[in-house]
């Protein structure tokens, strides 16, 4: 009898254990690609920049253009938690940061230092 009390119980931390047990997820590569992020309202105006995000071996990593006729640049530090992004870098002298949450596969929103809105579009 305690040897049945023993399956019982290991076939129901093994049910429970693969209950719990979730695969990867692709967030990280859903911000992939090139995106034209439309900053608004700075002391400027508007501004858009050019990003494009990859993800290698589990890693996102971030680049943009700072002028649109200039040379891609990487940012510091991207990182993606519950599909929000957020990626440092510094442009025109200043770093700064952006958030962007995802609304669709090709439209994002969020802000520039928590200041500034900005919108994201995927450029296909």
């Amino acid at each position: 009898m305690k040897l049945k009390n023993y399956t019982f119980l290991f076939s129901l931390v093994l049910i429970f254990s693969l209950m719990s047990f979730q695969l990867p997820s692709n967030v990280e590569e859903s911000f992939d690609g090139k995106w034209e992020v439309l900053v608004k309202d700075t002391p400027q105006g508007n501004a858009t920049i050019p990003m494009r995000f990859e993800t290698v071996d589990g890693a996102t990593k971030g680049y943009f253009l700072e002028t649109p006729d200039g040379e891609e640049k990487a940012m510091t530090s991207v990182s993606i938690k519950e599909g929000k992004l957020t990626a440092y870098f510094t442009i025109t002298g200043y770093d700064v940061y952006i958030s962007l949450q995802k609304i669709d596969d090709d439209n994002a929103s969020g802000s520039l230092m928590d200041m500034f809105p900005a919108e994201g579009k995927r450029v296909k």
